[in-house]
């Protein structure tokens, strides 16, 4: 329990950031997941590759994820696409 007016605040704030961040999370990870089925039955990956990268950028930009965090899973999807397509 908070021991003053300040206190009770910083509650309050840390509550409505961490569910922000919870949904910024969340749509990266369904962006992801939604390019991972598209590979899967080989139909507009690129296209479902393109908005995880954006929703990662996203993400970024609003601090919820790291930039060095977001290069390497933006890495890994494009090359994940890329050994498709060489196929």
């Amino acid at each position: 329990m908070a021991n003053s007016r300040s206190a009770e605040k910083r509650i309050k704030i840390a509550a409505k950031r961490s569910q922000r961040n919870r949904h910024v999370k969340s749509t990266v990870r369904s962006a992801v997941r939604g390019f991972h089925r598209a590979v899967e039955n080989g139909d507009n990956a690129e296209q479902q590759l393109r908005l995880a990268i954006c929703r990662i950028d996203r993400a970024v930009s609003k601090g919820v994820m790291h930039r060095n965090t977001a290069a390497r899973k933006k890495s890994r999807l494009t090359k994940q696409l890329n050994k498709v397509a060489a196929q």
